[in-house]
């Protein structure tokens, strides 16, 4: 299990699969996951993109396998994100990657492609808030005044449950799909939960839209519960070189529930940009 080991700084466990020619030097995807998920929610995609690119796979700090030994008060936010992501592909030897985010990992990712952007050959977002609604802060309270007291009476999984009911999946979505969703949402530390629930819930990523380079490539639900129309009508108004696709579906976990049309659909405008 690869870890990227940092002095001050907490350890990342990372996957990279590479399924590529061995005599071509080919470019990687970084594959990024959002608000208590790991490496794992990316699986299916593998096997679609790693016979033509290297695909990285990081656990956000305090998240899957990766390390919570910081200060969950200050250790939480856009620059250390970053920090981590720019860490890693220097340890990897990486001068630039496509970047995958779904959910809040693409509103990381939309900060991302503007302050680094010599890092980053196309952005790709999926179901990604620009910023998180007050329907959304407000979402699965079952009675509690806020969520972090939701978080900590009901706990990760059983938040979580009450949260994805409705929202995440289609109704007919696989029941074992969903058990297995939140079996490994479930295993996510509620403390580091309420610190990036904090985070979040106050970033707003308008102001980077306009400054990215980058093409990008945005999937979106067609009628989202999450991420709704104010969100990509603000990328049409403020990102130059956009590509927006809509998925005539409601559920926001587009990447678990289609993972091969949103695998295919990437894949396709990657290479286009890499000729």
């Amino acid at each position: 299990m690869p870890f990227l080991e940092r002095a001050g700084a907490p350890r990342l466990h990372y996957e990279l699969d590479d399924f590529t020619d061995p005599w071509k030097k080919a470019p990687c995807i970084m594959l990024q996951h959002g608000y208590a998920r790991s490496t794992r929610f990316w699986r299916a995609w593998v096997p679609y993109l790693s016979r033509f690119y290297r695909v990285l796979r990081l656990d956000l700090r305090g998240l899957g396998e990766s390390g919570r030994d910081f200060d969950l008060a200050t250790g939480i936010n856009l620059a250390a994100y970053l920090k981590d992501f720019t860490d890693l592909i220097d340890h990897l030897g990486i001068d630039s990657v496509h970047y995958c985010g779904e959910s809040s990992a693409g509103t990381l990712g939309m900060a991302f492609a503007a302050e680094c952007a010599p890092r980053v050959r196309t952005l790709s977002i999926i179901s990604s808030p620009v910023a998180m609604s007050e329907e959304d802060k407000v979402s699965a309270l079952a009675g509690h005044p806020d969520r972090v007291t939701a978080l900590r009476k009901m706990g990760a999984r059983g938040w979580l449950e009450a949260s994805n009911a409705g929202r995440r999946f289609p109704a007919d979505a696989d029941p074992a799909l969903l058990a297995w969703t939140l079996d490994e949402m479930g295993k996510s530390d509620v403390e580091v939960l309420v610190a990036m629930f904090r985070f979040v819930s106050n970033v707003d990523a308008a102001p980077y839209l306009p400054r990215i380079a980058a093409p990008v490539l945005a999937i979106y639900p067609a009628e989202g519960v999450i991420t709704k129309d104010e969100h990509t009508d603000l990328l049409r108004e403020k990102v130059r070189n956009l590509t927006l696709v809509r998925m005539t579906m409601q559920a926001h976990s587009l990447q678990l529930v289609a993972p091969a049309t949103c695998a295919e659909t990437v894949l396709h405008f990657m290479a286009r940009h890499d000729g």
